[in-house]
């Protein structure tokens, strides 16, 4: 898909996407631990206190400047391994060794977090506003029925930066040189903060024929596929998970996640075993990705062919994510859709109602 090179800038080194990053299933870090996080160009740690619930501070003591995610946890609060202070999950410290009076300036920064879908979520605003109630993280249904296995997730750090892996989303031109399942069917659609992707496609070295994929970015970092292919002659459905979050403006963490539909009549062992087969195909299918990613460089002006996706609407729309809010374009609520059906693109103004992802995860 040819599209007009409009002026695009690239998103300053300093600044971070704002919206919500996923950092793993929250049960990893509910072991009574501090958990170290280089992310963001910074260092937090993350901690469980005594009532379950996770927070994440600044980890650099404002006291002496240690590194709080050696310290441990204590009831609700983490304490400095240096000088002892007590750092409650809202920031304050609430105890100082030997001292008569706690410091007024004693505090750190507390981040805003949330657990859903047995994921921990951080927010993140460059601006310093709190997530507004419709960037909420959708609730995946299949998560809580008992008819899924759980989620399975690899971690790995990428060394470029993450624009790189959201323009999957609209690079429809890849799935037959990397993946050997090019598209019979292909629709993006960025409808304000989420950006959705419908794949058809034939067959798959990997991960089996039949594929009918329905994808979404929710925000800048959190991206859910609703999957089904038939393997040996058998439905496979599944939810992929692919998140990512900033370690520094030329590297991030990537972490992703399979969960796998059981088949009735089958012992939990058989699921198991089922799944986990599944789950090493669809990881080596994105590991494919991952040497792409490993291996090439940053490219603000690509050169485009009919045959290509709507990369530079995509970067339009990811863009929002590194701009003030007073600075969004006015056009943001307007939903823009792209088809590509037999061969031919089409826009929103011809395209039809049944074009739009049926995402049904929540």
């Amino acid at each position: 898909m040819e599209a007009q090179q409009t002026s695009q800038t690239t998103p300053p080194a300093s600044r971070y996407a704002r919206g919500w990053h996923c950092l793993g299933q929250a049960s990893d870090y509910k072991d009574g631990k501090p958990h170290r996080l280089d992310i963001f160009g910074t260092r937090l740690v993350a901690f469980a206190g005594e009532d379950g619930r996770i927070r994440i501070l600044d980890a650099w003591c404002p006291h002496m400047g240690a590194d709080l995610a050696l310290g441990e946890v204590k009831g609700n609060a983490i304490v400095c391994r240096f000088h002892g202070w007590h750092w409650n999950g809202e920031g304050a410290c609430e105890h100082v060794p030997c001292a008569k009076r706690i410091p007024p300036k004693a505090r750190t920064r507390a981040w805003t977090v949330c657990e859903q879908n047995h994921l921990l979520f951080i927010w993140h605003d460059p601006e310093g506003a709190p997530p507004p109630p419709e960037v909420a993280v959708p609730r995946i249904n299949a998560c809580f029925t008992g008819e899924w296995t759980g989620w399975t997730i690899r971690k790995m750090v990428i060394g470029t930066h993450c624009r790189e892996l959201v323009d999957n989303l609209a690079d429809v031109a890849h799935f037959g040189p990397v993946h050997g399942s090019p598209a019979v069917y292909f629709c993006n659609t960025f409808d304000r903060h989420i950006g959705y992707q419908m794949f058809r496609g034939e067959e798959s070295e990997l991960l089996g024929s039949g594929m009918v994929a329905d994808s979404a970015y929710f925000g800048p970092a959190y991206h859910v596929t609703r999957m089904t292919a038939e393997v040996d002659g058998k439905p496979i459905d599944t939810i992929l998970l692919n998140c990512h979050v900033p370690v520094d403006a030329q590297s991030f963490e990537l972490r992703y996640g399979v969960m796998v539909r059981k088949v009735p009549g089958q012992s939990e062992a058989q699921n198991q075993q089922m799944a986990q087969a599944y789950v090493e195909q669809a990881q080596a299918s994105f590991f494919q990705d991952v040497e792409i990613w490993h291996n090439k460089i940053r490219v603000d002006r690509p050169v485009l062919s009919d045959a290509d996706g709507p990369v530079y609407q995509l970067r339009e729309w990811y863009r929002q994510f590194y701009t003030d809010v007073a600075d969004l374009p006015a056009d943001l609520d307007r939903k823009k859709v792209f088809e590509r059906r037999d061969g031919t693109w089409r826009t929103l103004d011809d395209v039809p109602p049944d074009a739009v992802s049926k995402l049904h995860l929540i």
